[in-house]
């Protein structure tokens, strides 16, 4: 069957038009626009609908003038304040400085001291100290994860919340719609509603919605605040490190922090601002409690970024803290697929000098983001950079050291995913003690991951180039 010219032409001018649509919206991200052009022209009608679902950061205007309403009223200035004077003058070194003013600039949350901190790194520790806090809870708890699976981890957590319900405190409970989408339909969340504690989907997912917003942009935040005082966040789901759907790459390895302190209520604020968005409930008198200002307890930051920012948070926070190292950056990720100034960044920083480490999993559960990140190596390898692959398992922690002096810890991949479509939490730690202590955890990780060499990698089969090479067109688009 013969198309009439009409038709070939209307296609043809919607594909040039669809062009035009990305130049305009992602002109200034080159690669980004290069990839969805190609695309588009390529496989007809079909590239045109798969940029329509998933090639803008859309997250619906509905919610967008949603989110406005609920930072206006929930993120002033007032609410970042703390009593003791001692919280709010906090000495920094240069650096720290310039990555602070970055932070407040992108997140709004001042740098607190006063914190206490801990670093953990076992998973079954973490969700066993998250149950002790939940069990202590007089006031309120809220969590808020991107998995909660039906585990051991998803069983003890659950319990301490119906009991946290049953003793009359106030439990609040926000996981991602998809993320979490089994235990969404599960009978452990038809007893939690029944026992009182009031379980929400975040970012819920439709066929309505798939019009107005991409489905894909979740909330990959963890963190759990308990009374407004003690605040936890980092890589841990409500998951054994087992992690049952994908065991064979386990275990899962985390990193998260327990903080009590000033900090606490920055991590209180994004709660209250995520539930706030899925549940029409006035929160505000949580943000009335004030943590203790611990003597001799350290300084923070928290920053909190997704789509509705629109001002790449993450990916800026990251490059600046690359950028700012003088001696050493340790990076760890599950997911390395940055975008070309974060993968030029890492390269000038080992050309200067500054030992830079990638700790990255030998396995990964992505075939496709595990060729795309093998297909930079060459070129950071070349640049210096001295890239890990942790063999232990599936190295899930996402934290930054820069120089034995500042740390990050977040639920952020170093991908775009991350960078420009989820909603993520983290915390910047301006002291030498913590950084030297998740400097020694990332050690760890080293000693058991395989050190790549230049020489033995461009040696790899063709095939497996090929393969890598391939992926790495796509990057842009994952």
């Amino acid at each position: 069957m013969t198309l009439h010219p009409f038709f070939i032409y209307l296609e043809f001018a919607l594909h040039v038009a669809v062009a035009c649509v990305i130049l305009l919206r992602r002109g200034r991200k080159p690669a980004v626009a290069t990839a969805w052009i190609v695309t588009v022209m390529a496989v007809p009608v079909l590239g045109v609908l798969l940029y329509l679902l998933v090639g803008e950061s859309r997250v619906g205007r509905r919610r967008a003038r949603r989110h406005a309403e609920i930072v206006a009223k929930v993120d002033r200035p007032e609410v970042h304040l703390h009593q003791d004077p001692r919280s709010m003058t906090v000495g920094l070194a240069r650096e720290q400085r310039q990555l602070a003013h970055l932070a407040t600039s992108v997140s709004h949350g001042p740098v607190l001291g006063g914190n206490l901190v801990e670093l953990s790194g076992d998973s079954a520790d973490n969700i066993r100290r998250m149950v002790a806090d939940i069990d202590a809870a007089q006031r309120h708890v809220h969590l808020l994860t991107y998995i909660f699976l039906l585990d051991g981890a998803g069983r003890a957590v659950a319990q301490a919340l119906a009991r946290a319900a049953q003793r009359g405190v106030a439990t609040r409970l926000l996981v991602d719609a998809v993320g979490s989408k089994d235990f969404l339909r599960s009978d452990t969340r038809a007893l939690l509603e029944r026992t009182g504690v009031r379980v929400t989907a975040a970012l819920p997912v439709s066929l309505v919605r798939a019009v107005f917003a991409r489905l894909d942009i979740r909330n990959h935040r963890k963190l759990l605040v308990v009374d407004g005082e003690v605040a936890w966040t980092g890589s841990q789901n409500v998951a054994d490190a087992a992690f049952a759907p994908k065991a064979r790459y386990a275990p899962w390895v985390d990193c998260v922090v327990r903080i009590e302190g000033p900090l606490a209520r920055e991590l209180q604020v994004v709660f209250v601002e995520d539930w706030s968005m899925e549940r029409d409930e006035d929160l505000s008198s949580v943000l009335a409690i004030e943590p203790a200002f611990h003597e001799g307890g350290m300084a923070g930051q928290a920053v909190a970024t997704g789509p509705n920012f629109g001002n790449e948070a993450m990916t800026s926070l990251v490059q600046a803290a690359v950028q700012l190292a003088r001696s050493e950056i340790v990076l760890t990720t599950p997911y390395f697929v940055p975008d070309l100034p974060m993968q030029a960044a890492l390269g000038v920083a080992a050309r200067r000098g500054v030992a830079t480490h990638l700790v990255v999993p030998r396995r990964n559960d992505s075939w496709l983001v595990q060729r795309a990140s093998r297909g930079l190596y060459e070129e950071l390898l070349a640049c210096g950079v001295r890239i890990h692959e942790f063999t232990g398992g599936l190295l899930h922690a996402k934290t930054i050291v820069v120089d034995r002096m500042l740390s990050v810890v977040t639920s952020a991949n170093l991908d775009r995913r991350s960078f420009e479509l989820n909603f993520e939490m983290g915390v910047l730690l301006y002291d030498e003690s913590f950084s030297g202590r998740l400097r020694g955890l990332q050690q760890g990780y080293m000693d058991r991951s395989r050190e790549i060499d230049l020489a033995t990698w461009r040696r790899r089969p063709l095939g497996r180039r090929l393969l890598e090479g391939a992926a790495g067109l796509v990057s842009p688009l994952l």
